[in-house]
């Protein structure tokens, strides 16, 4: 009995250490739950709970639980907040070399997209996120944009004067106001209701997010157009970042390098695996080229090659 009751002590004693070496850390981004970002998020946080035998935790919160991606930023600059995946805008509108991979027909699909990524100017920036106060991880994607429309649209001249939801990226809201329309930036949880209810007359999205989110049950078009591409950074903090220890750190860049690369990897399917699902709607789905555009990417490519240098080596790596 009581060898029983000090085995019994042991074994709290020994779960309670095991507790208290546990490292817990939060994770925030934007995305919901059945998006392939919040999807990656969870593989991450399970392998490194598996490689680490339970002593580091990740919690995940998609959906902006932690705040927009401004309120997160500044979580991550004063420790508050662990790591993030984040979209480029608060990158872009401090340093507008980060909008870059937004450029319009940089590249033709998501296989493309994911080389790039990988390439000598995505290192360059992931390096030098260190001046916003962060430690960049690596480089992720959704899907190529498209376009999804309230009413019918044949050209890109029926854009004109439509109010087309966007991110609060310089590169984008340019591109936008060149073809014409009117960029409206707002959440995206933000967005369900203001298509529906006639905020905003379109969105430029990707067919992942129109599915999940049901954007179509509102649209008269569907613009396969893959006229863009659409990064994500991961992020630690860089002063939660100094804290963690060297086996700590790099296990967690391991595990977030091989999940986001695989992530990545993902993309082809997704953009098929939706595309199809769409084309089963009532929905029509329209084919656009370049050409659907008119001068406003020339336009756009004129000006953003002067104010964003790196754009000419982008351009050079993407033509290879």
């Amino acid at each position: 009995m009581k060898l029983a009751r000090f085995a019994g002590v042991a074994m709290a004693l020994c779960l309670s250490t095991l507790a208290a070496k546990a490292e817990q850390y939060r994770l925030g981004l934007i995305t919901p739950p059945p998006h392939q970002w919040s999807k990656s998020a969870v593989a991450i946080a399970d392998k490194l709970k598996a490689e680490t035998d339970g002593r580091v935790e990740l919690l995940t919160f998609p959906s902006g639980q932690l705040g927009n991606e401004a309120q997160m930023l500044q979580q991550l600059q004063t420790g508050a907040l662990d790591f993030a995946f984040l979209t480029l805008g608060e990158f872009a509108n401090r340093d507008a070399n980060y909008g870059i991979f937004l450029a319009p027909f940089l590249v033709k699909d998501a296989v493309a997209a994911r080389s790039l990524l990988k390439g000598e100017v995505a290192g360059k920036l992931l390096d030098g996120v260190n001046k916003f106060g962060l430690t960049g991880l690596g480089w992720g994607m959704a899907g190529m944009r498209e376009i999804v429309m309230k009413d019918k649209v044949s050209s890109g001249a029926d854009l004109k004067g439509k109010k087309v939801r966007t991110v609060p990226f310089a590169q984008e809201l340019d591109f936008w106001t060149k073809l014409g329309a009117a960029p409206t930036p707002m959440p995206l949880p933000a967005l369900y209701d203001a298509f529906a209810n006639g905020q905003v007359d379109g969105m430029q999205i990707d067919f992942e997010g129109t599915w999940n989110s049901k954007y179509y049950d509102h649209a008269g078009v569907i613009i396969h157009s893959d006229h863009m591409m659409f990064p994500m950074i991961a992020v630690a903090s860089g002063r939660k970042w100094q804290t963690l220890s060297e086996e700590d750190r790099a296990t967690i860049q391991k595990v977030m390098a091989e999940e986001i690369d695989n992530m990545v990897g993902l993309y082809a399917d997704i953009d098929a695996k939706y595309l199809a699902e769409l084309e089963k709607t009532s929905v029509p789905v329209i084919k656009a080229d370049r050409t659907f555009f008119g001068p406003a990417i020339d336009a756009w490519y004129e000006e953003w090659r002067n104010r964003t240098p790196m754009l000419v080596d982008l351009e050079a790596e993407a033509a290879k």
